[in-house]
């Protein structure tokens, strides 16, 4: 997990010193040449054969765009908005994939995961503050992100049975780099020294934390992973405040662990009643 932690960190990092300079949509094109190659070179390297092959090229395609939604609004909420405030608001992605999975899916609705929506909910209301502050347009973006990763990891279940996590990844790359690559014709800017390091760095931390985030799932329960991937609020609050001097709220902290109270409730089994 702090594989994980670090990787987003530094995403989160490269996307803000790029933003205002090169258009989001070629920074994500950027970054799935960067993963595609990195794939690749895994694939040229590995003595083991990876099979890519598909027949769910279409969930695939549906996944990836909004994926691609997804990653456009939590890059474009990274420039406009504090670094915490991002991060927590990409906090209420479980809650969205519970209720789009109750619909899409027809996965049963229980009270906790009743329960898990409500405490979303409640912490994203703790974090806008609404009718006590002006909220910023910026944050409807952000929690219209979370949705779209939601509705790709829902898709993601469907792939999950019969694709491997290297296929999905391999698809997320070859999938959203045409689209990336179409959206930034219109404002193309060849990018400069600098620049090309903070895109390099983009699209290797983009891999890593998916891999990293795979590795610890296998290695210790969903609530564990959940609670540990929470440690990404007060790191990148820290990181806003030491280099972007940003205003750390006490709301976003309080909202955040209600949301963090929320996935784990939803993750966490039953205990069985042993019958003698």
């Amino acid at each position: 997990m702090m594989g994980t932690l670090v990787s987003f960190s530094l995403m989160a990092i490269c996307v803000r010193e790029l933003s205002g300079e090169i258009a989001t949509p070629q920074t994500l094109f950027f970054r799935s040449v960067v993963a595609l190659v990195t794939i690749l070179l895994i694939l040229f390297v590995s003595n083991k054969p990876l099979k890519l092959g598909t027949n769910k090229l279409g969930i695939h395609t549906l996944r990836n765009t909004f994926h691609f939604a997804g990653q456009y609004g939590w890059f474009l909420g990274i420039g406009l908005l504090p670094l915490a405030e991002v991060f927590a608001l990409e906090f209420t992605v479980p809650v969205w994939t519970l209720l789009i999975a109750s619909i899409a899916l027809g996965e049963r609705i229980t009270v906790r995961k009743i329960a898990a929506i409500s405490l979303g909910i409640l912490g994203v209301l703790i974090i806008l503050q609404p009718g006590v502050a002006l909220i910023d347009k910026a944050s409807f973006i952000v929690i219209a992100s979370a949705i779209c990763y939601a509705v790709s990891h829902t898709t993601t279940k469907s792939l999950s049975s019969s694709e491997s996590a290297f296929s999905i990844l391999f698809y997320m790359c070859l999938i959203q780099l045409p689209i990336g690559f179409v959206l930034s014709l219109s404002d193309w800017v060849w990018p400069t020294g600098l620049q090309c390091l903070w895109l390099a760095i983009i699209g290797i931390t983009a891999m890593t934390a998916h891999y990293c985030m795979i590795k610890a799932m296998q290695h210790a329960e969903a609530t564990t992973v959940v609670t540990l991937d929470f440690l990404r609020l007060p790191l990148i609050a820290l990181i806003g405040l030491l280099m972007y001097a940003e205003e750390f709220k006490v709301s976003l902290l309080v909202g955040g662990l209600l949301m963090l109270v929320g996935n784990v409730v939803s993750l966490k089994q039953p205990r069985k009643i042993n019958t003698p």
